[in-house]
């Protein structure tokens, strides 16, 4: 293995390390509390219409991902 890579080992479940986490949290908190669709299809339309208004909003986005150990390791 090359001396510049470092293998950290993580927890099982560990949302608090995966930004992913908060942004699913957003987007169904958002755009899916206590609905009920008659298809996939409704559902994906749903999801895809929340995705577009959750990027549009770019510090929220950078508030949910951009913690400073991610930004450190991008640097």
């Amino acid at each position: 293995m090359p001396s510049n890579i470092a293998l950290i080992a993580l927890p099982g479940y560990s949302p608090q390390l995966n930004p992913q986490e908060n942004v699913w949290d957003e987007i169904r908190e958002k755009n899916f509390p206590n609905r009920v669709y008659d298809s996939m299809t409704a559902v994906r339309d749903q999801l895809v219409k929340g995705l577009a208004e959750f990027a549009a909003e770019t510090s929220a986005v950078s508030s949910l991902t951009a913690w400073p150990w991610i930004r450190n390791i991008l640097s």
